[in-house]
């Protein structure tokens, strides 16, 4: 199975990938990142799938269309979303449906969304967690893949919090991905 990741960030997630030996077609990315580089000392090909904009004027579907253009164009087969920080719209979803796996900081269904972290110190929660789940149309509601329970400390900041979870994301993610792909194998 030939795996795409998705990146816009520093790229631990997807060094946490290639460290475990997961192998890796491609990494698109939406901005100049971290990931890059991250790919490109793997040996892995970083395509830069650009943002027009951040703001309203956005064309979401237009920049979906590109990043599934790039991925087809490495023959991608699973797509492993790594800290992406743009919601891709419904072609990404008709092209690879049932086939792109995400991260979130967070034990889904609670707290969806991009501030899961802050969104569980503020409703002062005990255990927040990890969850990788199959991403769908509707953001953070696909199905559950694993969990992994983060307990919060006190004195915690969701830096702190956050950098914690990661630890755990960087085993439970590659770990996950694997199984998805043994399961999944034609």
């Amino acid at each position: 199975m030939r795996i795409g990741v998705l990146a816009s960030g520093s790229g631990t997630i997807l060094q946490a990938i290639l460290d475990d030996g997961i192998d890796v077609a491609v990494v698109v990315v939406d901005r100049p990142c971290g990931a890059i580089e991250v790919a490109t000392s793997a040996g892995v090909e970083a395509v830069l799938v650009a943002r027009s904009s951040f703001g309203a004027d956005f064309d979401r579907l237009d920049h979906t269309h590109r990043v599934v253009d790039a991925l087809a164009a490495h023959h991608v087969d699973l797509v492993v979303m790594a800290g992406f920080g743009t919601v891709l719209d419904k072609p990404v979803h008709d092209a690879y449906g049932g086939r792109i796996l995400n991260t979130h900081p967070a034990l889904l269904p609670a707290f969806p969304g991009w501030h899961a972290v802050e969104q569980a110190l503020a409703a002062g929660v005990k255990v927040t967690g990890c969850t990788v789940h199959v991403a769908t149309l509707e953001v953070d509601a696909g199905p559950i893949l694993a969990q992994v329970a983060v307990p919060v400390v006190a004195g915690d900041t969701a830096a702190s919090l956050h950098e914690r979870i990661k630890q755990t994301e960087r085993v439970l993610y590659p770990a996950t991905i694997r199984a998805f792909v043994e399961e999944h194998r034609a």
